[in-house]
């Protein structure tokens, strides 16, 4: 999963004080001995990552088969949690759970992997969080006796909004016996409503009973086939050794290193990642960290749900008209079509500065109640919403972008009913993209924030934000669209419609008017919006030609660019609800582009 050799480690260790360079390695034993995690008792304060991942001198650990039952706890925070308390929910409690592990070799694996699980066990408050296992590992350490290591990535996600904390979890067991867990929760993308950052630790108790047999096999089967389903993922080291001295400096800027949480580029199909930096050393598990990504999710389910139903369907699909499929809007959403909604031209939304010349496009974007219509849980309350406080602008959909969340939440809804008007009530976008889309590609799992229904289930997803995607998910949906739809010789998206999306063909500009009827020439530097999709201008070192590179950003300062020599770069990142006079970026907007550039002229 990452190179862990001992210098890697070493210098992990240094950079948090555990030792001088001339002295030993510690073990995890040491970071964090058993009789910690057998007592359960709270530590102090979070240990180094290495405690989370076995060192170069573990040994084979047994095979491990258990169901844990993970009891509610309460977590610690640093700095102390200003506002934990959302909706009668408390952020400083992690959530009673229930997860079945088990092992191939040395790898822990959660049958519930890559699932938002929801608190089965509240405490005295319920918890704000569901939680998300992923891939781990199992070791034996000759200073634990007859006991062995398990330890897992964990995140703690929201289903109200799309804020993920990456954490990590490690217990002891031995034959039926485990011990508590012991968490911290060390890295995070951008927070919201929290508007806050912080780490978190605890520890929580766990009882184990037995596992599952009779689908033991099967789930191991599966697990295999998708770790196999992987793209080959090397170390940030291993790019540099070839390539020019110095031309990747400046990569994921202009963001300062604080504030990013790993970056990465796709090159020849071959996921090259940064290490993920916290306080407490370097995430032991990159590639397992899933992220919230905000509005990357707009470059995602609804763009992908309609080239993938023009595929099926035929492209007049995009033509069809929001208002004939979600009943009790404003009449003027019966002449704004899917395509006007997925390029943000709906026309709709009236809050704000009706300028148009030039126009604004974020102009009244958290207007009109913002919070009300992001906080309402169903689909029918964010409907409401939307009725109460937007507004038609006077001009007519598809000539001027303006950024609303609402406008791809409504075209999810859209989408939706028009998928059940032919396939049946129980047709669902997010089931058919992750049938039809992601589990062609390789991606298992999917997990986003749904409206949360008055009956307790989960309902529409939204296709504004809630993606909780992984790296390798996101350089997976990065290469369908670069492919123009196809994947080997399945043709998943409709192919012209993905390359004219591509080439930005038809893209709105940010501050225009499509109606002025104005042609966009070749070489103007100006900056574009189609389906989900933004485009920036650059020009190209070799070519000296202006490029409009597509990019697919989200609150934060998350972004995935692609290239015209074909490489994919990627950035997570949390600058948000940053202190007021936190400047989190330089003014130099190009210095990712150019790293790839000079990486890979063009």
């Amino acid at each position: 999963m990452r190179n862990y050799g001992c210098k890697r480690l070493l210098a992990c260790l240094i950079a948090v004080g555990f030792l001088t360079a001339e002295a030993s390695v510690p073990q995890p034993s040491q970071l964090l001995p058993a009789e910690a995690l057998i007592s359960g008792r709270e530590l102090a304060a979070p240990v180094a990552n290495a405690a989370f991942f076995p060192a170069d001198t573990a040994t084979a650990a047994p095979e491990f088969s258990a169901t844990l039952t993970i009891r509610a706890s309460s977590l610690q925070t640093k700095p102390i949690a200003a506002h934990p308390l959302i909706d009668g929910r408390d952020a400083r409690i992690f959530p009673g759970v229930t997860l079945q592990f088990f092992t191939l070799g040395n790898v822990l694996v959660a049958r519930e992997r890559g699932e938002m699980l929801r608190e089965t066990a509240a405490g005295a408050m319920p918890s704000y969080w569901r939680v998300i296992a992923q891939f781990g590992k199992v070791w034996h350490e000759a200073a634990d006796g007859d006991w062995s290591r398990a330890a897992f990535p964990l995140m703690l996600v929201n289903d109200t909004e799309n804020h993920a904390y990456q954490g990590l979890a490690t217990f002891l067991y031995r034959g039926k016996d485990v011990t508590s867990l012991q968490m911290q929760f060390v890295q995070q993308t951008a927070p919201y409503l929290l508007h806050q950052h912080f780490v978190m630790w605890g520890s929580a108790a766990a009882v184990a009973s037995a596992a599952n047999a009779t689908v033991l096999e099967t789930d191991r089967a599966a697990a295999r086939d998708e770790l196999a389903a992987r793209l080959p993922a090397k170390p940030w080291s291993e790019l540099l050794k070839s390539a020019p001295p110095g031309s990747l400096n400046g990569f994921g800027g202009p963001l300062y290193a604080k504030w990013r949480v790993t970056a990465a580029i796709v090159r020849d199909g071959t996921l090259y990642y940064q290490d993920s930096q916290t306080d407490y050393g370097a995430y032991p598990y990159t590639l397992e960290m899933r992220f919230g990504v905000r509005s990357i999710m707009k470059s995602v389910a609804a763009p992908l749900a309609l080239l993938r139903l023009a595929q099926v369907y035929g492209p007049w699909v995009l033509t069809l008209k929001v208002g004939d499929y979600v009943p009790g809007l404003d009449p003027k959403w019966r002449r704004v079509r899917f395509q006007d909604a997925v390029n943000m031209a709906s026309g709709f939304g009236g809050v704000g500065s009706l300028t148009t010349n030039p126009n604004n496009p974020y102009s009244g974007y958290l207007d009109g109640d913002y919070d009300a219509w992001y906080t309402a849980p169903s689909l029918s309350d964010k409907l409401q919403q939307i009725n109460k406080n937007l507004r038609p602008y006077p001009w007519e959909p598809g000539t001027v972008m303006r950024y609303r969340d609402q406008d791809f939440f409504v075209l999810g809804a859209a989408i939706d009913s028009f998928l059940k008007s032919m396939r049946g009530a129980e047709a669902d976008i997010w089931q058919m993209l992750k049938t039809e889309v992601f589990a062609p590609i390789g991606i298992a799992h999917a997990p986003a924030v749904h409206t949360r229904e008055p009956d307790g289930h989960d309902g529409l997803v939204w296709c504004s934000a809630g993606y909780y995607p992984t790296m390798d998910d996101l350089a997976k949906i990065a290469l369908l669209y670069q492919n123009l739809g196809a994947h080997g010789s399945n043709q998943i998206l409709h192919r012209q419609l993905t390359a004219d999306l591509m080439a930005a063909h038809g893209a709105l500009r940010k501050t225009g008017d499509a109606a002025s009827g104005e042609p966009l020439r070749a070489d103007e530097d100006i900056k574009l919006y189609k389906m989900g999709m933004h485009f920036t201008p650059y020009v190209g070192s070799r070519s000296h030609k202006l490029h409009y590179l597509p990019m697919m950003t989200g609150s934060g300062e998350n972004e995935v660019v692609f290239y015209p020599n074909g490489l994919i770069s990627m950035r997570m990142a949390k600058a948000a609800e940053v202190p007021p006079d936190e400047k989190t970026s330089s003014d130099d907007a190009a210095e990712t582009f150019r790293a790839v550039d000079r990486l890979s002229p063009f």
